[in-house]
């Protein structure tokens, strides 16, 4: 079964490899320049078909490339967002036998269910129900879907890798930890207690906000492959028809979005990863609904401050600082270009703060992004990945609206309101400082080099009355406190220039003290 299904998948992937290979050899070269868009765009739309063909795993996969701007050029990318992850139901018989092996006869457990599925995904479906009189929607996993996933894994660990090296060899890395990456995501989509787990945190989080609603799990009703839920209804947060009919103001419907998302991002370290249209839903009175928790990213702390940091950084137009967040987030190679880097940080920066109303500040970072990251060998983090994911999705419910909106405003505003200002502050601090310090430590282990280096010329001032240490100390000392600002200023000029002034104010206590 493993190899019929690898030659048949093997036969689907390969004129796709072979495009992605021509098209992402030509958008690296070009930088995304005076390139054929439509020619890609056709491309990646052959690529969406195919993964749907294909079944479950590579629907997901599907969606999970299209935020790996590591990897795809942005009209791939954007075609693949669309990839929804809507399959037909299994007929409610297959799926009965699941529920009642986890939660026992479903006439004990329900009042009620309605067997035809409103919804229906890749690795479960939904149903509505009636339980001790509340409306439910229960989600219950695809049948058979385990042992499908399990083989399709296997077939894409001998194919996903050798193709990537084949588009680039670049890509090598990438490829290795973003298959780790995707594997250990659908294992945790397939164990609905995670899901729950997901949810319960998230809605904690997110109780003191009144515009977002997320639904209660019932966990007496609830296993590894059965999830009850309560059921709130609303209007598909893309269904502009219907959210003009009830007077939704979609301007600050966009708004919302971006903020509650983001803020779940930038203060909670757990965030809903996927976003997708399908999982937002508006009530009557405007608010959001969340559903579906099975893909989420989890921020440790440091990493969720390095983000606010990079965040404030572009929100007050500082490139050195933005690249500075953006390598110590994992973003850049150990060997890139800093002045490169910054004047394409500036460049979108500028952007990103443009007047044009029809410009996506969003969409120019992640034009930046795609096309630095493309031209480096690069190993993005699962937090990054999911986090490109997350924006990436949101910018396409932007687009659908096609509101007045600019998201460095609103991002300005999600610092101001969440107090992250002070936070990323004090992070810039202890930054600066270890670099001070590390800079500091590097000139003094010279010091012994130096000082044999004076005593082996000593001869030069035989004639001169012999002195004390005091001025060689102090110059050591002071020559440590300059080159370490020195090293400082390319990240933060003002202590940078301090500690300049500092070492001069040093080099002249110990030469006072030398006279006396």
């Amino acid at each position: 079964m493993s190899t019929y299904r690898t030659i048949k998948v093997l036969v689907k992937l390969v004129p796709l490899i072979l495009a992605l290979r021509k098209d992402r050899k030509q958008w690296v070269k070009t930088e995304g320049q005076n390139v054929d868009v439509e020619r890609f765009r056709k491309n990646a739309r052959k690529a969406l078909n195919t993964f749907v063909s294909l079944g479950p795993v590579y629907i997901k996969l599907g969606q999970w490339l299209s935020s790996r701007a590591d990897i795809l050029p942005q009209p791939y990318m954007e075609e693949l967002a669309k990839l929804q992850d809507d399959v037909p139901a299994a007929p409610f018989d297959q799926v009965k036998s699941i529920i009642e092996n986890d939660l026992g006869p479903i006439d004990q457990k329900f009042d009620s269910i309605n067997q035809n599925a409103i919804s229906g995904a890749s690795l479960g479906q939904v149903y509505l129900a009636k339980t001790k009189g509340q409306n439910v929607v229960i989600k219950v996993k695809r049948p058979d879907i385990e042992n499908i996933v399990t083989e399709d894994l296997k077939v894409l660990k001998k194919i996903l890798p050798v193709a990537m090296r084949f588009v680039d060899p670049n890509l090598k890395f990438s490829a290795r930890a973003m298959l780790a990456q995707f594997i250990e995501t659908i294992h945790e989509e397939l164990d609905y207690t995670i899901e729950a787990k997901n949810l319960k945190a998230i809605k904690k989080n997110m109780e003191r906000y009144q515009n977002v609603k997320i639904p209660t799990v019932h966990d007496e009703h609830s296993s590894k492959n059965v999830l009850t839920m309560e059921y709130i209804p609303g209007i598909k947060v893309t269904n502009v028809e219907d959210l003009d009919k009830i007077g939704i103001d979609r301007q600050k419907l966009v708004i919302d979005v971006h903020k509650v998302f983001f803020t779940m991002l930038l203060r909670h370290s757990i965030f809903h990863a996927d976003p997708h249209p399908g999982n937002i839903s508006v009530a009557k009175d405007g608010s959001l609904i969340l559903y579906d928790f099975g893909m989420v990213g989890r921020l440790d702390n440091q990493t969720r401050l390095r983000l606010v940091r990079l965040y404030l950084a572009l929100v007050e137009k500082d490139p050195k600082r933005t690249v500075n967040a953006m390598n110590d987030l994992g973003m850049l190679t150990s060997d890139f270009n800093r002045s490169i880097i910054e004047k394409g940080i500036e460049m979108s920066i500028r952007a990103m703060h443009g007047k044009k109303p029809d410009e996506m500040e969003v969409e120019a970072l992640m034009e930046l992004a795609n096309k630095t990251m493309s031209r480096f060998p690069f190993i993005l983090p699962k937090h990054l990945a999911l986090y490109l994911r997350m924006s990436s999705i949101i910018e396409g419910i932007y687009k659908t609206h096609k509101a007045d909106f600019k998201f460095v405003k609103v991002l300005k505003n999600i610092l101001e309101e969440e107090k992250l200002i002070k936070d990323a502050y004090i992070e810039e601090l202890k930054y600066s400082f270890t670099r001070f310090a590390e800079s500091i430590d590097a000139t003094i282990s010279i010091a012994p080099e130096l000082k044999k280096f004076l005593d082996e010329n000593r001869s030069l001032h035989l004639n001169a009355k012999p002195k004390s240490n005091v001025l060689l100390s102090g110059s050591i000392l002071s020559a440590a406190v300059f080159v370490g600002s020195a090293v400082l200023y390319s990240s933060n000029d003002i202590i940078g220039i301090a500690g300049m002034i500092g070492s001069l104010v040093i080099m002249g206590i110990f030469a006072f003290f030398r006279k006396h």
